[in-house]
């Protein structure tokens, strides 16, 4: 297999193999993940889950030359849109860059915190004695669409407004690259049950299925972009659901996935192909734009070993430590950890696409 042969397969479609060089920063050094996704400081004592790679079956793709990325990014400004597993794929980029730079303090957000938690847009800067000036940024929008509310003579109550974009989309509207993201928070009970919650216009419906309201949603996001992206200017991406590996029950009714130290190996325990993604699939044919599709969702179900389960803080006491087993984290990823390979594929995307120019 060649390298330059990624150009013409699918580099979504393989399977993880042992990789003693990763990662691509140790774990416990950077300061920018989210006390959640440091499951290395949270004390997991397994490190075999970090030494994997995605390999395709039909091809080689490049490992992420992190100092390379930083040149094609001088001057420019890539946004990840999106939900909290949109944050966990920003942290990783930041700390994959920011590891091949000497000078730490030339790495900053420019607001200055510390947690990204909170709605807003989050901006790290990157300046480095080359001068890449560049920005790796991240803005919540969990939903893509605008969170709203509705007042009748029942009083007043949240909706989800399916064919309005959310107010966020000025912060990134003409950045350098773009990767959206939406799907868990469609998971939630609000969303699943779908009883008076989704409006558009000044029609909320009774009743509607969360596939027929992600479909709409989604192709108000792909008309918004249809409309006011220059794709002269912007490479737009849409990284794909992240799969959850809960046991005996959801990441509300006590669902498990701790003690995994291996990935799956056998493909018959795989799940389905998610719907919503087909959903997705079909709404990206029909755009005008071109939108490359990160589709991850296959290679993130063989990695049940991946997740922070109960390493999503430290535990002083055995309490704390039985309270974490009833309430794991099996949808959010250890960094370092599965991430890393999402961005080495959002690095091998952008060489594919001819994206960048190390003489800009």
């Amino acid at each position: 297999m060649q390298t330059d042969l990624y150009q013409k397969c699918d580099i979504f479609n393989g399977r993880w193999v042992r990789d003693d060089s990763k990662p691509y920063y140790p774990g416990g050094s950077c300061p920018y993940i989210d006390r959640d996704f440091n499951c290395h400081l949270n004390g997991r004592p397994d490190k075999a889950f970090i030494k994997w790679k995605w390999q395709p079956n039909e091809c080689d793709i490049p490992s992420l030359n992190a100092t390379d990325f930083l040149m094609r990014l001088r001057g420019k400004r890539l946004v990840f849109v999106g939900d909290s597993l949109n944050r966990n794929m920003w942290e990783s980029l930041v700390c994959i860059l920011r590891h091949v730079i000497r000078n730490k303090k030339r790495v900053h957000e420019i607001s200055g915190k510390k947690e990204f938690k909170k709605k807003g847009v989050y901006a790290f800067r990157f300046e480095a004695s080359v001068d890449y000036n560049c920005s790796v940024d991240f803005v919540v929008s969990p939903f893509l669409v605008r969170e709203s509310s509705f007042t009748s003579k029942n009083g007043t109550f949240e909706t989800l407004r399916l064919d309005l974009m959310d107010r966020t989309t000025s912060m990134y509207h003409d950045a350098d690259v773009i990767v959206f993201n939406t799907g868990h928070w469609w998971t939630h009970e609000k969303t699943s049950r779908g009883e008076d919650y989704y409006q558009e216009g000044n029609h909320v419906h009774p009743r509607l299925k969360v596939l027929e309201a992600y479909k709409r949603a989604l192709t108000t996001w792909a008309r918004w972009v249809d409309k006011y992206i220059d794709v002269n200017r912007t490479q737009v991406f849409f990284r794909g659901y992240s799969v959850t590996h809960f046991r005996g029950g959801q990441w509300n009714s006590g669902g498990q996935c701790h003690k995994e130290t291996e990935p799956i190996s056998n493909e018959t325990y795989l799940a389905n192909y998610p719907s919503k993604m087909r959903a997705l699939e079909h709404v990206l044919k029909e755009m005008k734009s071109p939108v490359i599709y990160l589709n991850i969702s296959r290679l993130t179900d063989y990695r049940k070993d991946g997740h922070p389960s109960i390493y999503r803080m430290k535990y002083k006491t055995v309490e704390e430590q039985i309270t974490a087993e009833r309430s794991q984290d099996c949808s959010h990823w250890c960094l370092p950890g599965v991430p890393d390979a999402w961005n080495e594929l959002l690095y091998a995307a952008l060489l594919k696409a001819g994206w960048g120019s190390r003489k800009n």
